[in-house]
């Protein structure tokens, strides 16, 4: 399935865009979100199925993979989180990589598909912090 970075979406129209990491804009309209979800903050990372629309590319079935979070935690509040919480966050991405990623590679394979995107979602997360 498609994944991409929220552009924008307003919540009183009912529709947003969402901007593809292989390229194009994709329309998202308020059907397409998941149960109990009304809005999407720019910058969420998305996955998506994709249907020929009237204008374009139109997704469906989303599914909300990642919410940037600021100081406090909070998503969509900016900044950065406080040094020590980051710290825990590095040294549990440690354990998890030692556990599942490395015995895989040393044996010479690629770990599974979704050990391998859970990890790169929190290193992605975790780059966002250090680079914010």
């Amino acid at each position: 399935m498609p994944t991409g970075k929220v552009k924008f979406y307003d919540r009183e129209k009912g529709f947003g865009f969402v901007a593809r990491d292989d390229g194009g804009d994709v329309f998202v309209p308020s059907s397409a979100l998941p149960a109990g979800v009304d809005e999407l903050k720019p910058g969420q990372r998305l996955e998506f199925g994709v249907a020929a629309g009237k204008k374009g590319e139109q997704a469906l079935s989303v599914t909300i993979l990642e919410t940037p979070v600021g100081p406090t935690g909070s998503a969509g509040s900016g900044g950065r989180r406080p040094a020590e919480e980051l710290q825990v966050m590095v040294e549990d991405t440690i354990k998890l990589i030692e556990a599942k990623i490395q015995p895989s590679l040393r044996r010479g394979k690629h770990p599974d598909r979704d050990t391998g995107r859970r990890v790169a979602q929190i290193l992605r997360a975790i780059a966002s912090e250090l680079d914010s």
